[in-house]
Parts: C-alpha cells; structure tokens; sequence
C-alpha cells in the first residue's frame, strides 16, 4: 500500500510529536483533537520546537514552512476518511479509545490501518471494537516522541502480517527503531519501568532514602539518565498508576500491587510536571 496521508487523533504530548516527525518524513498529516484550542495549541508547540532547530542549524528556515504546511488542522473525525494510515494518541483509558476505535472503522477506508499509541491497553480489545482487526495493531511511541528512537511495535491477535510489515516500515521512514511485541499487558517497555517506579514510591513510603537519594543511586549507580521517581513526575503520576492497575488487573500478580503512596498522590492531584507537583516541586 502506498502510503501518503497520515492521520493523528490527539493534539497533546505525544499526538503533536507524532504529527511532527510525519510531517518531517514528508507525509501530509492531519492532527485533530476535539477543540480547535487543543488542536492550535498543539500545533503552536510544533511551530516552537521546529523554529529552535532552525536557530540551532538543524534545519532551514524554508524546512520548516515546509513541514508545517503538511500538517493540516482539524476536530471532525470525518475528515479522516481518505487517510492510509491513523494513530491514536488520545487519553490512556480503556473506553475512550474503544470508543474511538469504532468510529474510525466506520469512518477511514477499509484498506487503512488503525494504529493505537497506547502503553499499556490490549490491542487485540481495541481491534474487536472494529470491523477490521487484522488493520489494528499498537504503535507505542516514547516521550518526547522527536527524539526517542524506540517504537514499540505490537501484535494483537487478530493483526495480519501486511499489517505488521506496513507499520514497521512506516517506523523505519520516520526515522525511528521499531522492535515487535506481542499483545501482554504492559508490553515491554511499561512492564518493566512501572514496576521500578512503583518500587521507587515504596521505598520512599517506607523511609529507606529520600526522593533525592533513590534518584540518586539509580543514576549514578545504574546509568540511568533520571530517576525513577522523576521519571514518573515527567510521565504524570496518573498513568503511572493507571498501567500499575492494569498491570495488576492483567496479571493478577500481588507484585504488580500499586503503592499506597501513588494512590494517595494520585487522589490529591500531585501528579508530577503537569500539576507543578508531584515527588518533586516544580516552578
């Protein structure tokens, strides 16, 4: 399938990035949210970050007039109808997205392939909520989505394997690493980091070392560019307890358990960098 236009539903973090490196890889891009507002405001900050790497040299300034007059703004579904390929980087939870799901189907031709950036919902549940679940499949890209390499890339059960190689060269054109995952709770990448957050927050609920202290040692003992407990301010401490919960949910395993003490931040609103407030204050 020849690929030319790219849908993104979600104007927020991850669905501006999205759109960004689409439309640098020279896709026409429609990026839609539910408000005008939502969408412009993703767009400004597209504008920002392509207008600092044209004073940094990254590119000119004809580039970036370019890449933004790929990106066209929308908040109807409908005007999704002619795209090859969609993804969908609303929200993480569950309903939204099935909701979601079963609007494209009806929506999108029958040949395009529905993409979620979920990091921790089923793609196989989000594809029964169509009528073409061998088109669905998980593209889970990471934050700040110009920069991170990684893709995961995840099967359902019903995903075909046209679906797959598409995706995964879609990926690669992008200019990202795409790695193959099956359809588990968590995938990869959140089965292993939430975990370690969620540790981090009960060590810190049980007095072992400060904030600053696990942080530190996770750091400069383990090589890890931030802490745990200041990744989870970044991510926002609400989906980190959300995958907590799903991880727990799917695998009814006591050690995926949330802490009471991301419950308890969760339930006051400290939710990291978004709140100003979370294992860490911000200004």
């Amino acid at each position: 399938m020849e690929m030319k236009k790219i849908g993104v539903v979600g104007a927020g973090t991850m669905g501006h990035g999205i759109a960004l490196i689409c439309a640098k890889a020279k896709f026409s891009v429609t990026l839609l949210d539910i408000s005008l507002e939502l969408v412009e405001k993703g767009y400004g900050i597209i504008e920002k970050f392509l207008q600092k790497s044209v004073e940094k040299e990254k590119i000119t300034a004809t580039e970036k007039t370019e890449i933004l007059s790929r990106i066209e703004k929308s908040t109807a579904l409908e005007s999704l109808k002619d795209a090859d390929f969609v993804v969908e980087a609303i929200l993480e939870e569950a309903k939204s997205k099935f909701e979601i799901f079963n609007k494209l189907d009806g929506i999108v031709k029958t040949e395009a392939i529905l993409a979620t950036n979920t990091s921790s919902i089923s793609i196989t549940a989000i594809a029964a909520q169509t009528q073409r679940p061998d088109k669905v499949i998980g593209m889970h890209f990471m934050n700040p989505v110009p920069v991170m390499k990684l893709v995961e890339v995840i099967r359902g059960m019903v995903t075909s394997d046209a679906t797959l190689t598409e995706t995964m060269n879609l990926t690669e054109l992008l200019g990202k690493t795409p790695v193959v995952v099956n359809d588990y709770p968590g995938f990869i990448s959140n089965r292993l980091l939430m975990p370690m957050i969620n540790e981090a927050a009960y060590a810190l609920m049980e007095g072992v070392a400060t904030e600053k202290g696990i942080d530190k040692v996770m750091m400069l003992g383990m090589n890890h560019p931030m802490g745990p407990l200041a990744l989870a301010d970044l991510i926002g401490l609400d989906t980190c307890l959300y995958i907590m919960e799903v991880l727990y949910e799917g695998f009814k395993d006591p050690k995926y358990r949330p802490c009471p003490l991301l419950k308890k931040m969760v339930a006051a609103r400290y939710l990291g960098k978004k709140t100003k407030k979370g294992f860490y204050e911000y200004e």
